[in-house]
C-alpha cells in the first residue's frame, strides 16, 4: 500500500486512536478552538474522514480568555465494554477530565472532573476490571493512579512509574497490555525538532519500567534538514488483519527552518522485534511518500465540497471558533444561504473577540474565495478574511469604513509591528476576497465580477509560523467582522466560502 503522509493535514496534532472491530478513530488537540476535539474515522489507517467533536458545550468546553496555545491538550481515546472514553486536560480551565459516549456519532457526556495537576492524561482498562490514569507530572516523570470510572475518583496514593529515558520532558504517556506485559510509551525531548518517541516495559503495571535499550523507537532529531520534523506523541494500535501500526505527530518545515500549517498527524508501521521490542518503520525516516506492505483494503473517503454555500441549518464540520462563540455574534437564519457575523468593539487583536469562523489551513498551496456582501456605512465598521495565527500574528483583507469613503484594506501585524500595506476606496457592491498560498507566500487580492482578480498584497508566511508567533496552533483561514471599538451597526453576509488545494 502507498499512502501520503500527513494522513490528516494541517493544525492536528497529538493523536491517539482506537479500534472498534474493523474501524478506526482518532481525535486531536483543539487548544482554544471551539468545538473541541475533533473525531475522525476510517477503515484502512489513511484514509480519514471527519464525524465530529467530543466537546460541542459550554458545558463541557469553557475557553472564556483562554490565551494562545492553551485550552485542550493532548486527548486520549479508548474503547471498553461498548463506550468511547477520551479523556484529556483543559489548561485554562479545570484541567483534567474525561468524557463519555456510547454513540460516537452522537452527544458527549458532561465532563467528570479529575484531581491533579500536569497534563497529558492517557487511560488504561486493565484485564482485572481495574482503571488507571497516566499523566506528566513535571520532573518526576509519568504518574499513575488507579481511578473510579464512575466518578473519577482517584484511589490511594500516586505511583511514580518512569522519568523518561533521557528524563527530558517526559510526557504524553500511553499504557498497553501486549502478550502480558505492560508497555509504557512516552514523548520525550519537547515537541519541537528534539522531539521522540520513547518505550519502557514491566511485567507489573505499577513497575519497575526498564527501558528499550535501542530508544528512541522513533526520532528525526538527528535528521537535520529532513523534510518531516518534530516526530514525536506517538499512540500505537493493531489493526484488524494483526499488523501494528504508530499515530504522531510531525511538522513540515518550509525550507527546513519554519513551519505554519501546524503540527500533523502521521502514520508509520510498527514491527516486533524477537526481543519483545517494537521498531517504528522498520528503524527507517519517516517520509513523506511512504510504502507498506498491508492487507488492509483500501477505504474510499468521498471528498469534501471545497464550497460552503451556507445553505445547511448548521455549520459544516471543518468550522471553528477560537474560544467560545456567542449566538448573538453569528447566525445561518438571518439571512437564508449565508453566514450573518456581527461583530463588537473587539479586534483580531484581542482575546476578547468573537466574530471569527475560520478552517484549518491544511495544504501549503491553496486558494481561497468567499464572496462578501458588506452593506455598512457607519465609520469603523470592518469585515473580510483573515490569516491567523494568533492575536499578534496575523494578517487581512476586508472592506472598512474610513472617513466615511468604503475601502478595501491589506492590513498586517507581525509581534508589535502593526501596518497598513494597502487601502484603497472601493464601490459598493458584493465582493469577492481571494488568497492564493503557496509555501512561502500569501497573494492577496480580491474580485468585483468573479473574473477579473486583482492581487494588492503579498505576506510571508514565515511571520506566522509556530516559530515566530510563539504558538503550538497552526494557520486558520477566517472570516471575520469587527465594530473597531464599537458594536458594529450590521451584520456582515458570507453568501460562500471555497477552499481548493493546489498541487505544488
Amino acid at each position: 500500500m502507498k499512502f501520503k503522509n500527513p494522513i490528516i493535514p494541517g493544525f492536528h496534532p497529538d493523536p491517539s486512536i482506537c479500534r472498534v472491530g474493523e474501524d478506526y478513530y482518532l481525535v486531536t488537540s483543539s487548544f482554544e478552538y471551539f468545538p473541541g476535539v475533533p473525531i475522525f474515522h476510517s477503515k484502512d489507517l489513511v484514509h480519514w474522514r471527519q464525524i465530529g467533536y467530543c466537546l460541542t458545550r459550554r458545558s463541557q468546553l469553557e475557553l472564556e480568555y483562554a490565551k494562545n496555545s492553551m485550552g485542550i491538550w493532548a486527548p486520549t481515546l479508548r474503547y471498553y465494554n461498548g463506550r468511547f472514553y477520551m479523556i484529556t486536560t483543559n489548561v485554562s480551565h479545570g484541567g483534567h477530565f474525561y468524557v463519555y459516549t456510547d454513540d460516537i456519532y452522537g452527544e458527549w457526556s458532561d465532563p467528570i472532573w479529575i484531581e491533579g495537576d500536569g497534563h497529558d492524561p492517557d487511560i488504561f482498562f486493565d484485564d482485572d476490571g481495574k482503571v488507571y490514569i497516566l499523566r506528566h507530572n513535571g520532573y518526576k516523570g509519568i504518574t499513575m493512579w488507579e481511578m473510579d470510572i464512575e466518578t473519577g475518583y482517584l484511589k490511594g496514593e500516586p505511583k511514580y512509574i518512569w522519568q523518561g529515558w533521557e528524563d527530558k520532558q517526559c510526557e504524553a504517556p500511553h499504557i498497553y497490555k501486549i502478550n502480558g506485559k505492560y508497555y509504557l510509551i512516552t514523548a520525550e525531548g519537547g515537541t519541537w525538532k528534539g522531539h521522540m518517541v520513547t518505550i519502557a516495559r514491566s511485567d507489573k503495571i505499577d513497575g519497575p519500567y526498564e527501558g528499550c535499550h535501542y530508544n528512541p523507537i522513533l526520532t528525526h532529531r538527528h535528521l537535520v534538514g529532513h523534510p518531516v520534523q518534530s516526530t514525536g506523541h506517538g499512540d500505537l494500535v493493531q489493526a484488524h488483519d494483526g499488523s501494528w501500526w504508530m499515530v504522531f505527530l510531525a511538522t513540515r518545515p518550509v525550507n527546513y527552518q519554519y513551519h505554519h500549517l501546524g503540527r500533523e498527524t502521521f502514520l508509520a508501521p510498527v514491527t516486533w522485534k524477537d526481543d519483545g521490542w517494537p521498531i517504528v518503520n522498520d528503524g527507517k525516516p519517516i517520509e513523506i511518500n511512504m510504502e507498506v506492505e498491508t492487507s488492509l483494503p483500501v477505504y474510499i473517503v468521498e471528498p469534501e465540497n471545497s464550497k460552503d454555500d451556507f445553505n445547511s441549518d448548521k455549520l459544516h464540520l471543518c468550522w471553528n471558533f477560537r474560544r467560545n462563540p456567542s449566538d448573538e455574534y453569528w447566525s445561518l437564519k438571518e439571512r437564508p444561504g449565508f453566514l450573518a457575523i456581527r461583530g463588537d468593539r473587539y479586534t483580531l487583536d484581542d482575546v476578547e473577540f468573537k466574530s471569527f469562523i475560520g478552517r484549518r489551513q491544511e495544504h501549503f498551496n491553496c486558494s481561497v474565495k468567499a464572496l462578501m456582501v458588506f452593506l455598512s456605512n457607519v465609520e469603523g465598521d470592518e469585515a473580510g478574511l483573515t490569516i491567523f495565527a494568533n492575536e499578534e500574528h496575523h494578517y487581512e483583507i476586508g472592506i472598512i469604513v474610513l472617513n466615511g469613503i468604503r475601502k478595501i484594506i491589506v492590513r498586517k501585524r507581525i509581534g508589535d509591528v502593526k501596518i497598513i500595506e494597502y487601502c484603497e476606496p472601493i464601490e459598493k457592491g458584493d465582493v469577492i476576497l481571494n488568497i492564493n498560498a503557496t509555501r512561502t507566500d500569501y497573494h492577496i487580492g480580491y474580485s468585483i465580477d468573479g473574473v477579473n482578480y486583482k492581487v494588492v498584497a503579498k505576506a510571508m508566511t514565515r511571520y506566522i509560523s509556530e516559530e515566530v508567533a510563539d504558538s503550538y496552533t497552526g494557520t486558520y483561514i477566517a472570516m471575520y467582522s469587527t465594530g473597531n471599538g464599537k458594536m458594529a451597526s450590521c451584520p456582515v453576509y458570507f453568501d460562500w466560502f471555497e477552499y481548493v488545494e493546489k498541487e505544488e
